[in-house]
C-alpha cells in the first residue's frame, strides 16, 4: 500500500508518538491499529442501534420463546419442554 502525509500540529503528533511507544508499536502501526479499532466500534455501535430497534418489537420475545422453547433464560419461569 502507498504512503501518504496526514497532516497534524506538533503537540497531537507528539501525543499520539508518546501513545505509540507506550503500546510498544511504531506510530505507523499505532495509526493503523487505532483506525481500525475506531471502524470496529463504528460497526458496533450500528449493530447495536439494530438489535435494541429488533429486541424492541413487540411480540419478538414471545415469538422467539415459541421458536426456541429449549432456550428460555434463567429466572423466566418457563421450562424447557
Amino acid at each position: 500500500m502507498a504512503d501518504t502525509t496526514v497532516k497534524v500540529d506538533s503537540e497531537t503528533r507528539d501525543r499520539l508518538a508518546a501513545l505509540a511507544e507506550a503500546n510498544g508499536q511504531s506510530l505507523r502501526a499505532y495509526l493503523a491499529t487505532l483506525a481500525m479499532e475506531e471502524q470496529n466500534q463504528l460497526r458496533l455501535r450500528h449493530a447495536t442501534t439494530y438489535f435494541r430497534d429488533a429486541v424492541g418489537r413487540p411480540g419478538l420475545a414471545d415469538a422467539f420463546a415459541e421458536a426456541f422453547p429449549d432456550d428460555a433464560p434463567a429466572g423466566s419461569g418457563r421450562t424447557a419442554a
